[in-house]
């Protein structure tokens, strides 16, 4: 799922790059920026739930976890026979928990910005076409959206190979073949 995600942001950095290259001037295609910026930004927002979505999902699958290991009635949910000492798996899972927390903290703010940003140039761009705004009001808005595309695609990448290597280890601890869900 990690790299699916990841080829889906690679396909949003494009759309967007894209978008922005034609209402620079820089290339020149058969559509304006603005009937290219309608399904980039449709893009952008199912990508990032998507994305925010599989963080919130990998957190809330190790908290759960963690919750099974420490009531000892939800053991069976993890081992067919538990063993005597849970020590070793409870400090593992703990790790893990403190790391699904941590990807999860560190991508969705960005998410959250760079959707926020994109809707607020979004809609600045219709107001500028209709003459409501300058276009250097819609354009820095636009431009601070980019950055925050930009942070929040390299962050979103790099925790998004972590949760792909914890899933595998936690999967591996209990037994689980990498690829069951």
């Amino acid at each position: 799922m990690a790299y699916l995600l990841r080829f889906l942001l690679i396909l949003m950095v494009i759309g967007i790059a894209i978008t922005a290259s034609v209402a620079l001037g820089w290339l020149h295609l058969e559509f304006g920026h603005i009937h290219l910026a309608i399904p980039a930004f449709i893009y952008v927002v199912f990508i990032q739930a998507f994305v925010m979505f599989y963080f919130i999902g990998v957190s809330r699958l190790v908290e759960n976890v963690w919750n099974a290991l420490n009531s000892k009635g939800n053991l069976n949910e993890l081992f067919d026979v538990p063993p005597a000492d849970l020590e070793p798996y409870k400090k593992k899972v703990t790790r893990y928990v403190h790391e699904s927390t941590l990807s999860k903290r560190q991508t969705i703010p960005w998410t959250m910005l760079m959707l926020i940003l994109g809707t607020i140039a979004f809609l600045l761009g219709g107001a500028h076409d209709t003459g409501m705004v300058r276009k250097i009001v819609h354009s820095g808005v636009a431009y601070g959206f980019i950055a925050a595309m930009i942070i929040g695609f390299v962050r979103q990448w790099h925790y998004l190979g972590k949760s792909h290597v914890l899933l595998g280890e936690m999967k591996a601890l209990f037994g689980m073949s990498r690829d069951a869900m």
